[in-house]
């Protein structure tokens, strides 16, 4: 109950002295600094760089593909290593503009970017969410979460939830290893980093059992973090799990 209390002033304490900066300097674009009339946006340059992931893609991964050849049709990596979770939309791919947007609100307190990345989320996993009973963002460490104050998979899940009308059980699921960043890791490598990383938590077995639910997080690189998440919720009892996140990364690697 501290630790909330505490995170909560302090994300008061600092909306106030963004609000005070903001009466004197102008926003910026988190991706170029450059100045903006309105907060929490990106401006027209930035917008147009940014890759929004479409149709035609793999139904199972939703990893885009540069030609149609047809509904249905799943990319060489879902063939060869099916994951645990049912299916995954992202909103953009991951690239640099992506990526600033990612580790501004990551980092930068910028947390006036969450309803415009949660509102893509929401867009692109439409689907996904009108089959769902519930959101279940990624848990942080406690150790995480106490440096950054706030849960960023938590913060665009509320967003979506907002939205779409469905529930975020957002301490359904604990992070029980303080795992190191995945940054620079090779996809074996980060799945042994979050193997067994995850665990339902005790009020939350209830919450997930015979439920649809769907796992939030800002960025999939490999998948081994959704894949640890996906299978500890149905251990739990969930019917499916799919996936949704703001960023994908999409190259050779992954696909």
């Amino acid at each position: 109950m501290a630790t909330r209390a505490t995170a909560t002033t302090g994300a008061g304490l600092r909306a106030a002295l963004r609000f005070a900066v903001d009466s004197v300097l102008p926003p910026l674009c988190p991706a170029c600094s450059q100045p903006l009339t309105d907060d929490g946006a990106v401006c027209a340059t930035c917008w147009s760089r940014l890759s929004f992931i479409a149709r035609p893609y793999c139904e199972r991964l939703g990893i885009p593909f540069a030609h149609d050849a047809g509904p249905g049709l799943l990319s060489p990596r879902a063939i060869a290593h099916p994951p645990a979770f049912g299916r995954s939309r992202a909103a953009v791919r991951y690239d640099d503009v992506a990526g600033s947007l990612v580790h501004a609100l990551k980092y930068g307190d910028r947390m006036e970017l969450a309803p415009m990345m949660g509102r893509w989320m929401a867009e692109a996993g439409r689907e996904l969410i009108d089959a769902a009973d519930a959101l279940v963002p990624v848990p942080l460490h406690w150790r995480r979460l106490w440096a950054r104050r706030f849960n960023q998979a938590a913060a665009l899940a509320t967003v979506m939830a907002d939205l779409r009308g469905i529930a975020v059980l957002v301490d359904a699921m604990k992070r029980v290893r303080a795992t190191p960043q995945q940054v620079g890791l090779t996809r074996s490598e980060r799945a042994s980093n979050v193997q067994s990383a995850f665990r339902v938590t005790e009020p939350g077995r209830a919450a997930v059992r015979g439920r649809r639910l769907i796992v939030v997080d800002d960025v999939m690189t490999t998948g081994a973090t959704a894949e640890s998440c996906a299978r500890t919720l149905l251990r739990a009892g969930a019917v499916s799990v799919d996936v949704i996140v703001f960023a994908c990364v999409v190259d050779a690697t992954v696909v």
